[in-house]
């Protein structure tokens, strides 16, 4: 039995006090992902971005709002787990200012100066105990393992998972997974469900003994082998 902890859904990053970013990441690979964990034994937080879909009663939901209070709630979790599986789609940006109120509408339209929010897989991988493990999701356009691969050795995570922008907000998906060490370890298509019950055979496989887990070492930087 594995204690795992699952990020989920959207982030949102407010403008003023009424409008937003966001994406349109619906949860539902994070839920699937959550039932099949349970199903198979495991124990199951969710740190959740606002969304619509309902997720496993037997799940412990920590509901957030913005990356910031995202990564903020991973944190307070991260020691409590075995593993993390970034299903998230978290803001990469948010407005340099945040205004207060409303901002009237004007006729000479709206600038906006947006700063990169902090990267919450990287920074809890940063944090990482000897025998914690974690999996990262890669959204990239054409299902792009290259730009994946340098974003596994950048988070510095045990698997990455791919897939394509086909997949936001639809039922079903397509996946590919790379370990750290660049190898293609496995690939599905089906419903979110069937994948989702996939990957948690894989990452039990690759993730939870020693052997094919990223060392500690390798984490802090030593990159692939």
């Amino acid at each position: 039995m594995q204690r795992i902890l699952l990020t989920a859904g959207p982030t949102r990053a407010y403008i003023d006090d009424v409008r937003y970013l966001t994406n349109g990441s619906s949860g539902r690979m994070a839920a699937a992902i959550a039932r099949a964990a349970l199903a198979a034994g495991h124990e199951v937080t969710i740190v959740s971005g606002p969304v619509s879909v309902a997720y496993p009663p037997r799940a412990r939901v920590v509901p957030v709002v913005s990356t910031r209070d995202m990564l903020a709630a991973c944190l307070a979790e991260l020691p409590r787990v075995d593993g993390v599986i970034a299903a998230a789609a978290p803001c990469d940006f948010e407005p340099a200012e945040r205004v207060g109120g409303k901002i009237p509408r004007k006729g000479s339209g709206l600038v906006l100066r947006l700063e990169p929010t902090p990267d919450i897989i990287a920074t809890l991988a940063r944090r990482a105990g000897p025998t914690q493990w974690f999996v990262a999701f890669a959204l990239e356009p054409g299902a792009d393992a290259a730009r994946a691969l340098a974003k596994i050795d950048a988070k510095a995570c045990d698997l990455i998972v791919v897939n394509d922008l086909e997949a936001v907000n639809a039922r079903s998906t397509a996946v590919a997974v790379y370990d750290w060490r660049h190898a293609r370890v496995g690939e599905r298509r089906g419903t979110k469900g069937a994948v989702a019950a996939w990957l948690v055979r894989l990452i039990a496989a690759h993730c939870t003994t020693p052997v094919g887990r990223r060392s500690p070492a390798s984490r802090r930087g030593a990159g692939p082998a």
